[in-house]
C-alpha cells in the first residue's frame, strides 16, 4: 500500500480505516476475479479439448473392430483352368459358397449371387486365387478363406445402419441385413480387434485400407527432415549466438529469421514445387522432397530455440573456461553447447512434430496421390498421415470416415510420443543454475 492510497494526516482515524478496509477489499476482490478469469479459461480450454479428442474417438474407435467372415469354398475344376488360373471368377465362388450357407439359390442373371458380393469383401477372391497359385493341387478341393466382410456390412453390425431406417435411404435392403443376421447366427461371422487397420496401406476397399503405408512415408520424411534441419539449425544457431559480430547484416539476418517462423507454410510447398520438383527433379511425391520442404520449414523454429537455449547458460560458464585457457571454439562446443543441449533436442523434437502435422506444403508437392503400398525407399512414391487423413475424409464412401478419424488418433499418438520425448529429455539433463 502506496503513501498516494492512504488517507491525508488529520483525517479521523476511524474514517482512515474504514477507507483502507474498503480499498483493501476492492484489491482482494478484483484479485479473486482475476483467478476466477484464469480457471474459468482453463476451463474453456479443457473443454474443447475434451469435445475436439471425445468427437475423434467417439467417431473412430469402431475402426478397431473388424468383423471377419470365414467361408469354405470349392475350387470347381470346371471354371478354374490349370492351364490359366487367373481366369477364374473366384469373388463369384466365394459368393456362391455363401449362398451354399445360407440355404439360397442363385437366379439366372446372377443377381442373388451379386447382392452377396457387396458383403463379402473381394480380398478372400484374391486368398482362393492366391491359394491355388501357390498349389494348383488345390483345383477340385474345399479351401476355407477367412476375409473381412464389406465395409457395410461392417457398419450394419456396428449399428451404424439401421434395421429401421428406410430401405430406399440405405445401401443393404431387407434381404441383405436378414443374411448378414444369418451369418453371424450360423458362427460364421466373429468380430475382433482389427489389427489390419495398422498392418496395411490405403486401398480403394474401405474395409481393407490401412495406415502402415502412410506411418511409414512420415517416419522416412521425418527422418530426411531431421538430418537436414537439426544440425544445419543448430550450426546456424550456434554461429549467430556465440560468433557472429553485432552489427546491421546480423541484425537483418535474425529478423528474416523470425519472419520465416512466421510465414504461412503453403509458401513453402511453393518453393519447393519450385525448387526441388521442377528444377532439381527430385521425385515428386516421395519422402526425399517432403522432407526437404519440411526442413526448410522447421529450421527457423530449431534456429530460433537453439539461440533460446544458448542464452539461458549462465555467462559464468563462459568467462570459467575462457579463464582457464580455453579458446573461444573449445568454450562453445565443450561447455556452453552441451549444458544448452536439453533445449536444444527439446526445439528439435517440437519443430519435427509440427512438421509432422503439417499438410499444405506436402498437397503442393503431389503427396495427395494415392499410393496402395508401403514406400520402399527415400525415391518412392508415399503418403503421409496428415495428407491420408485428407484423401479418407474427402472419399464419398461412408466407412472411410470412421478411418479418418482413426487415422488421427494414429497421428495424435505419434505426435505425443514426439511430445513425450522432448518432455523427457529436458527433464533428464535439465541443469538448474
Amino acid at each position: 500500500m502506496t503513501d498516494a492510497a492512504l488517507p491525508k494526516a488529520g483525517v479521523d482515524p476511524a474514517v482512515r480505516r474504514s477507507a483502507l478496509e474498503a480499498r483493501l477489499k476492492t484489491r482482494r476482490a478484483q484479485e479473486m476475479r482475476f483467478r476466477w478469469y484464469g480457471r474459468a479459461a482453463i476451463l474453456v480450454a479443457l473443454s474443447f479439448l475434451a469435445i475436439l479428442l471425445g468427437r475423434i474417438g467417439l467417431q473412430g474407435y469402431s475402426t478397431f473392430v473388424d468383423y471377419r467372415m470365414s467361408v469354405p469354398v470349392y475350387v470347381d475344376p470346371a471354371r478354374v483352368n490349370a492351364g490359366d488360373i487367373t481366369g477364374a471368377n473366384y469373388d463369384l465362388m466365394v459368393a456362391q459358397a455363401v449362398l451354399a450357407k445360407l440355404g439360397e439359390q442363385d437366379d439366372e442373371f446372377g443377381r442373388t449371387s451379386g447382392k452377396v458380393m457387396a458383403l463379402v469383401s473381394n480380398d478372400l477372391g484374391f486368398q482362393v486365387l492366391d491359394k491355388v497359385r501357390a498349389d494348383p493341387g488345390l483345383i477340385g478341393k474345399t479351401i476355407t478363406v477367412t476375409g473381412p466382410v464389406r465395409a457395410d456390412a461392417a457398419l450394419y453390425y456396428k449399428g451404424e445402419i439401421e434395421r429401421g431406417t428406410v430401405e430406399a435411404d440405405r445401401k443393404l435392403d431387407d434381404q441383405q441385413l436378414a443374411w448378414l443376421d444369418k451369418l453371424r447366427a450360423q458362427g460364421m461371422v466373429s468380430s475382433g480387434f482389427n489389427i489390419g487397420f495398422l498392418t496395411k496401406s490405403d486401398s480403394t476397399e474401405p474395409e481393407q485400407a490401412g495406415v502402415l503405408g502412410a506411418v511409414v512415408g512420415s517416419a522416412l520424411m521425418l527422418l530426411v527432415t531431421a538430418t537436414l534441419a537439426v544440425p544445419i539449425g543448430m550450426l546456424a544457431a550456434v554461429y549467430l549466438e556465440e560468433f557472429a559480430p553485432k552489427n546491421r547484416w546480423t541484425d537483418l539476418i535474425e529478423v528474416n529469421i523470425n519472419n520465416l517462423a512466421a510465414v504461412p507454410s503453403i509458401v513453402y510447398g511453393l518453393l519447393g514445387l519450385a525448387v526441388f520438383i521442377n528444377w532439381l527433379a527430385v521425385p515428386r511425391s516421395s519422402p526425399l522432397v517432403g522432407g526437404l520442404v519440411l526442413a526448410l520449414m522447421a529450421l527457423p523454429t530449431v534456429i530460433i530455440a537453439t539461440r533460446s537455449a544458448l542464452k539461458a547458460v549462465p555467462p559464468s560458464i563462459r568467462e570459467a573456461a575462457l579463464g582457464v585457457g580455453a579458446s573461444k571454439t573449445q568454450t562453445v562446443f565443450h561447455h556452453v553447447l552441451p549444458l544448452a543441449m536439453p533445449g536444444v533436442m527439446t526445439g528439435a523434437i517440437l519443430s519435427l512434430a509440427h512438421a509432422l502435422g503439417e499438410t499444405a506444403p506436402l498437397l503442393m508437392i503431389g503427396m495427395v496421390s494415392f499410393v496402395p503400398g508401403v514406400p520402399g525407399g527415400f525415391t518412392e512414391s508415399a503418403t503421409v498421415l496428415p495428407v491420408q487423413v485428407f484423401i479418407w475424409e474427402n472419399a464419398s464412401e461412408r466407412a472411410f470416415h470412421e478411418r479418418t478419424a482413426a487415422a488421427i488418433i494414429v497421428l495424435l499418438v505419434f505426435m505425443i510420443v514426439m511430445n513425450l520425448a522432448a518432455i523427457l529429455l529436458r527433464r533428464k539433463f535439465e541443469r538448474r543454475w
